[in-house]
């Protein structure tokens, strides 16, 4: 049984500005979307497109900017509406207080597709082309995120056997029973498992849109299976058929990305487009 190590939050303060470990995880978030990103146009389709259809580090540093404003608008926003959405109907004016803190990840990723959307139409690209070309940056984003968590000491797991060997205690739970650490779970699983899976796969010619499928289908099979061992919200508890508010909103996503991997309508080879034409 391990004790969680109290780690100030605080990474550096000079004199009135206060640098905090959750910030940094998230600037080290956006550092790898870039890197990757821009590994990412060596790679095919991308790499063969030229002239207008042609993909360049600016579209990289685009989408990145878009992205934060959906994983900001959108996480706000998603957590009202699904975690406290008569709380917020009754003071809405708080749903601007993100200081306070409350985010989702599904409701960022809302965020972050909207972002696409609108990056593919005033690009004049497919929509589902940009959304292959982003999924595989995405989960060393995630994963510095729950590092961000644990640091933090929140999102902590469900109670463990007092046995299993890296079981920790997080005094800040108010019970010093030892619990899972379901912050490095979703760090091993979302973060590190789905980056090499999705690295590797995308690297082969893919159908366009079956990229994003599986990057849809990968996150939430592994978000479902780390829900088990991660602390329902107290607010909420457990939801019918004992699942939590996470669980049931990885079902819509899993379904959606096994229709997007497998759907024949819109079985476009993700070839460039300067070739397609010929």
């Amino acid at each position: 049984m391990l004790m969680y190590p109290t780690i100030d939050p605080v990474a550096l303060q000079l004199g009135p500005l206060a640098v905090h470990w959750y910030g940094l995880t998230y600037l080290a978030a956006f550092g790898l979307f870039l890197f990757l990103g821009t590994r990412r146009l060596r790679h095919e389709p991308f790499a063969s497109m030229t002239g207008p259809a042609a993909w360049t580090r600016k579209d990289v540093e685009d989408i990145l900017f878009l992205g934060v404003l959906g994983v900001v608008v959108g996480g706000r926003l998603g957590y009202c509406l699904f975690y406290k959405p008569g709380y917020y109907l009754s003071h809405p004016l708080e749903i601007f207080f993100i200081w306070q803190g409350g985010m989702s990840f599904h409701g960022g990723l809302l965020g972050v597709i909207a972002s696409m959307v609108w990056f593919a139409r005033s690009r004049g690209r497919p929509w589902l082309q940009v959304a292959d070309f982003v999924a595989p940056c995405v989960p060393t984003g995630l994963a510095a995120g729950r590092i961000g968590n644990f640091i933090n000491g929140e999102l902590w797991g469900r109670f463990a056997d007092p046995a299993l060997p890296w079981g920790m205690v997080f005094p800040q739970s108010g019970s010093m029973l030892p619990r899972h650490p379901s912050q490095i779970y979703q760090f091993l699983l979302e973060g590190l498992l789905l980056f090499m899976l999705l690295w590797v796969y995308a690297r082969k010619p893919r159908l366009q849109g079956q990229v994003a499928g599986a990057f849809l289908v990968g996150y939430g099979a592994f978000r479902f299976i780390a829900e088990y061992f991660r602390e329902p919200d107290s607010f909420l508890g457990l939801l019918p058929l004992g699942l939590s508010m996470g669980q049931w909103l990885c079902v819509p996503m899993i379904a959606f990305g096994i229709w997007l991997w497998a759907s024949p309508r819109r079985g476009v080879p993700a070839a460039p487009v300067a070739a397609a034409r010929r």
